[in-house]
Formats: structure tokens, C-alpha cells, sequence
């Protein structure tokens, strides 16, 4: 069943500068500063928010490129918060090891969202040398976003 360009809900945003964690083992929210699309799904205040304007089944694609600056291990957490509450049973654990060392973290969840709703994506980290990390365009490639978020709601209600 085609829904119909107005009844479709996607959004897709990211940040360009890194993102690093002043503590360690502490939550933090990550945060976009660039909306690409938008129909329906949009950032609020502040700007780790993304809000939904009716119900359904959203999609939350992400990835993250961390980057490790020390050689120690590193944990780093990612999980899911919907309107300031953590999703149960969304939280995933990536051991980082060696400096200059770089990881794509990309998944996605999929999440029952009422009109109103907010998401955020949440991190923490056990080492406050391991963040998202940001890198300029280069003569060659594009740059790269520390934050990629596409989010759709076309899989029903």
C-alpha cells in the first residue's frame, strides 16, 4: 500500500563537530547540529531530541565514529532513550583498544512512538580519551560527520 508523500515520516540529521565525554561512566545524550530532510520527524531543544508529530514504528539508523587517543582499553556504551527514559534492553558495549584506533559503531532500532515523542540517542564511556570524533573534507572525499541519524517511520503503526 503506497502511504502518500504526506503521510510518510523521515528525518535525517547530523553533527559536524566530535563529541567527547567530560566524565567518565556517565550518560550523555548525543546531539545533531544539521537537519538534511525532514517531513514530520524534527530536532527539538536541545538539540539530542528528536521528536515524532504521530504515532508509528520508527526507524533509527545511526553511526558513530569513535576514535581512541591512548593506547588503554576503552569501553564504550550506546543505547537508546525514549522521551528521558532508557529503552529497555538497548544498550550495546564496544571494547576499543590502541591509540589512533578508529570504530564505526552503526545499528538501528526500531521503536514504537506516540505523536509528541522524543529519542535520544545516549552514550558513556569508561575512558575519557575514546570519543566521537569528526574529520574535515579533504581533496578527495567529503567530510565526515561524527554523527549520522536517519530516521523513517514507513513500516506501519
Amino acid at each position: 500500500m503506497f502511504l502518500g508523500s504526506g503521510s510518510l515520516r523521515y528525518g535525517t540529521f547530523y553533527d559536524t563537530p566530535a563529541q567527547n565525554a567530560a566524565a567518565i561512566n556517565t550518560a550523555y545524550a548525543i546531539t545533531y547540529d544539521t537537519t538534511d530532510l525532514s517531513a514530520g520527524v524534527y530536532l527539538g531543544t536541545p538539540t539530542s531530541r528528536i521528536y515524532v508529530d504521530r504515532p508509528g514504528a520508527y526507524n533509527f539508523q545511526f553511526s558513530l565514529q569513535l576514535e581512541s587517543t591512548n593506547a588503554a582499553t576503552k569501553l564504550v556504551y550506546i543505547w537508546a532513550r525514549i522521551n528521558g527514559v532508557d529503552v529497555a534492553d538497548s544498550a550495546t558495549k564496544i571494547t576499543m583498544k590502541g591509540s589512533g584506533e578508529a570504530y564505526v559503531a552503526a545499528w538501528n532500532f526500531v521503536l514504537k512512538m506516540n505523536t509528541g515523542d522524543y529519542f535520544q540517542l545516549m552514550w558513556a564511556t569508561d575512558n575519557t580519551n575514546v570519543g566521537i570524533h569528526a574529520d574535515p573534507a579533504t581533496a578527495f572525499c567529503p567530510a565526515i560527520p561524527s554523527v549520522i541519524m536517519t530516521v523513517s517511520c514507513n513500516i506501519g503503526e
